[in-house]
């Protein structure tokens, strides 16, 4: 089972948001990050929970909000925390580490939010657990050990330091291999490897990278 939490960035698709639906079948939990719930409504769904200070959920959704039992985790608007952040802390209290979280609608628009959300994949309530950043074509998430990635022959693997420099001990099945390299942090090394075979391993013994699986059908 997984946590399926929507932020309230773009979410990019010519056929809508039909890529998502399969992800919705194992879904233990469905959290919106306050205008997040778009999407989940979009897919014809409603959220189990919406968290955030409620300032981009329309006013008329509040009585549908109420008449969907549907919880309300509301919180000033005056805070330190996004509203992301504070779904992904609901998520990480009310579910099981062993629970991957997927985190959707998390880039696009404002820079600054689109940053500070990639970043909350090194918050310290996620350091025993699985999150990632889902679109369409692309899966982001955070390396701190050994990641395996699944994907087809021609995909993108990129591995960005975050925070300073990382030691890769060694990569396996990726076309440019990395065997005791150091990436440092700044320079654009590590972008676009590609996948040999339909499993490719990275294993890091220092510092923590952030690994970005694109799929080939992702042209751009």
């Amino acid at each position: 089972m997984t946590v399926l939490l929507f932020a309230n960035g773009d979410m990019p698709g010519d056929d809508g948001l039909v890529w998502v639906e399969p992800f919705l079948a194992q879904a233990s939990l469905i959290v919106a990050a306050d205008g997040g719930m778009r999407f989940v409504r979009q897919l014809g769904r409603w959220p189990d929970v919406v968290v955030g200070d409620m300032d981009s959920l329309p006013a008329s959704w509040q009585s549908e909000l109420a008449a969907a039992a549907v919880q309300i985790a509301q919180y000033p608007a005056a805070k330190d925390e996004t509203d992301l952040e504070l779904a992904l802390r609901y998520a990480a209290a009310h579910t099981s580490v062993t629970e991957p979280i997927l985190i959707f609608g998390a880039l696009g628009g404002r820079l600054d939010q689109t940053l500070a959300n990639i970043l909350l994949l090194a918050h310290p309530i996620l350091v025993d657990r699985e999150a990632r950043l889902v679109e369409r074509f692309q899966q982001a998430w955070l390396v701190r050990d050994e990641t395996v990635i699944q994907g087809q022959v021609g995909d993108k693997v990129s591995l960005i330091p975050l925070g300073g420099p990382v030691r890769v001990a060694d990569t396996s099945w990726l076309a440019w291999s990395l065997h005791n390299d150091m990436l440092a942090f700044g320079p654009a090394r590590g972008v676009s490897n590609v996948m040999q075979a339909s499993l490719a391993t990275v294993r890091i013994t220092h510092g923590q990278a952030l690994c970005v699986h694109t799929r080939q059908e992702w042209q751009r």
